[in-house]
């Protein structure tokens, strides 16, 4: 089973420019349409008096999630060239928008179609693409004398604690990746005293 995805590793910047007309691109990562909204809500702030805010993203590793958006373009001219580059690099959990700002002459729409991919496939290249693990949480509680057992797993499989609170009764979160749950939840339950909290 495949549980990998691709993604940008940090944020990138960048200005490309066509006839006058400058494009100013981000790339960023991002794992919540919240972020998204927080990011395009900066580059507003901050570009105030661009005519043009375009940009795509993709959300989860199944591409059914993403969107394009041509901010007042003709229509299929920015937002989908902008989500082409995405989605030739196999990238998910990522955002990118151009901003325009027109020089005066038109560019036509293949010439806009041109300048949004350009600039798109730009904040991709000066960006990092990673590979991360695509990841599931379990939930587990046991008594305290099982904690010795429970860390000894947690090391052997390099479980990220997400969350815990060790008393009487010890409860904890864990981050493990996707492709090893059943056997995870098998390793698990053998511990004595240790209940999976679905």
């Amino acid at each position: 089973m495949e549980d990998t995805y691709l993604t940008l590793s940090t944020e990138s910047e960048g200005l490309f420019k066509d006839r006058s007309s400058k494009f100013f691109y981000y790339s960023f990562p991002v794992s919540n349409e919240e972020e998204i909204k927080e990011r395009l809500k900066e580059l507003r702030k901050k570009h105030f008096d661009a005519r043009h805010h375009c940009f795509a993203w993709n959300l989860g590793t199944d591409g059914m999630n993403y969107r394009a958006n041509d901010d007042g373009e003709p229509n299929h001219s920015a937002g989908d060239p902008i989500l082409g580059q995405i989605r030739s690099n196999n990238l998910t959990n990522c955002l990118i928008v151009v901003v325009r700002y027109f020089g005066g002459t038109k560019l036509g729409i293949s010439g806009l179609i041109n300048a949004y991919k350009t600039s798109a496939a730009m904040a991709i290249a000066e960006n990092e693409i990673i590979e991360k693990l695509i990841t599931t949480r379990i939930s587990i509680s046991f008594t305290y004398p099982a904690l010795n057992e429970v860390m000894k797993l947690i090391k052997l499989h390099e479980f990220q604690i997400v969350n815990q609170e060790l008393e009487l009764t010890c409860k904890m979160i864990l981050e493990v990746r996707k492709s090893l749950e059943d056997r995870i939840r098998e390793s698990l339950e053998e511990i004595e005293s240790l209940k999976l909290n679905d």
